[in-house]
C-alpha cells in the first residue's frame, strides 16, 4: 500500500540562509521560509534539493569564510 505522505504534493522551500526543505502543499509556510518554485511528490522534491543544495553551510557561514581582499 502506498504511503499517502509520499504521494502528496510538496513544495521545495528555502530560508534566508539558503537552506532547503520540503513542505506539504496547501499548508501555510512556516515563518522565514518561502516557496522556491519546485513542487511534486516528496521524492521529486528531495531529488531536486539534492541537485541544487550542494553546500550545506548556512549563507552567513559561507560569507564569513570568504577570503578578504588584500590591500
Amino acid at each position: 500500500m502506498a504511503d499517502p505522505e509520499s504521494e502528496a504534493t510538496h513544495l521545495v522551500v528555502v530560508n534566508d540562509e539558503l537552506q532547503y526543505s520540503i513542505w506539504r502543499a496547501g499548508a501555510g509556510l512556516p515563518p522565514g521560509w518561502t516557496a522556491e518554485g519546485t513542487s511534486g511528490t516528496r521524492e521529486e522534491c528531495l531529488r531536486h534539493i539534492d541537485a541544487v543544495w550542494t553546500d550545506m553551510r548556512p549563507l552567513s557561514v559561507r560569507r564569513a569564510m570568504e577570503p578578504t581582499p588584500s590591500a
